[in-house]
């Protein structure tokens, strides 16, 4: 199977519109799922950068307990203090109460598995609620948990954003350290779930429909704590975009997957620039997201 390099050109025509006129509700809705006591942070970032990559609206269900500490940090993001397990993660009680505001607030899509640990919520939202969904980390991990039968629900409207580790658990695989099988797995991913599938590292792959795409942006700067819940942020953000105005298809969730790992990858590299590749933190990716989308339009690269 050829692979395609993701080129700036592309990036740039898949990029969504932003029409003069335009208002947040035409941006999209994103439903950030995300947290436990001790990895808040975690959600955090998404959140931060799906606002960053231009979604209208970002709501962010958290444990009840940290909720206002995060209302503070991040008063641009809708917080939902969500009911939690004695040991700090989000209780599975949480459900009903999400899909009421999924229909109230007309939701585009979700986020969900940054920093959940072993959150009970996690196999029901994602079998159950059946919106565009993006799934990272724990939920990754309990889809693997799960056994999960990929044959049986629905999943050609979400993106897959595992690393190796999360890969090889979800095919019942050893983690892909060679080229050719981070291609096998990827592509295996994709024909399964019927979605898109990312499979992060030095060169993130990207695939849906029997198509692969490799990214040629970012460094090891990228290789840090938080920089994954970074990028999940930044897809949902450009997917939210151009899910509004295309309509929540596998072709929009590419398109966005695609500009997504390009524009994080350039983020790391202009923070790298100004802090080496030794110093760069996750909000130094986020605080670098405008001028990549600026360089590229641009066409400075």
């Amino acid at each position: 199977m050829k692979i395609q390099t993701v080129l700036p050109e592309l990036v740039t025509s898949y990029l969504p519109a932003r029409p003069r006129e335009a208002h947040k509700y035409h941006f999209g809705r994103i439903l950030v799922i995300a947290g436990s006591r001790t990895m808040c942070g975690a959600g955090f970032l998404c959140a931060k950068s799906a606002l960053k990559a231009g979604a209208g609206l970002v709501y962010w269900g958290l444990p009840a307990s940290m909720q206002p500490s995060f209302a503070a940090a991040l008063p641009e993001v809708i917080t939902l203090p969500l009911p939690e397990t004695p040991g700090g993660e989000i209780d599975k009680s949480a459900l009903g109460p999400l899909e009421k505001l999924i229909k109230q607030k007309n939701i585009s899509l979700a986020v969900i598995g940054m920093g959940m640990g072993k959150s009970g919520l996690v196999y029901p939202f994602l079998t159950q609620v059946g919106i565009p969904t993006l799934a990272d980390a724990d939920a990754l991990n309990e889809l693997a948990a799960e056994k999960t039968d990929f044959s049986v629900v629905d999943f050609s409207r979400c993106i897959f954003t595992p690393h190796a580790g999360e890969m090889a658990r979800l095919l019942g695989k050893q983690a892909a350290n060679d080229a050719q099988t981070r291609l096998e797995q990827v592509t295996l991913l994709a024909r399964r779930s019927g979605g898109v599938a990312v499979l992060k590292g030095a060169g993130t792959l990207v695939c849906a429909q029997d198509c692969v795409y490799q990214n040629p942006t970012g460094s090891s700067a990228l290789a840090k704590a938080g920089s994954g819940d970074v990028l999940s942020g930044i897809i949902a953000g450009l997917w939210a975009q151009l899910g509004s105005a295309e309509n929540f298809t596998k072709q929009s969730a590419l398109k966005a997957a695609l500009c997504g790992v390009y524009l994080h990858g350039l983020a790391g590299d202009l923070a790298a620039a100004a802090c080496s590749e030794y110093g760069v933190l996750a909000q130094d990716i986020i605080a670098h997201l405008p001028g990549a989308f600026t360089a590229l339009k641009a066409g400075k690269l």
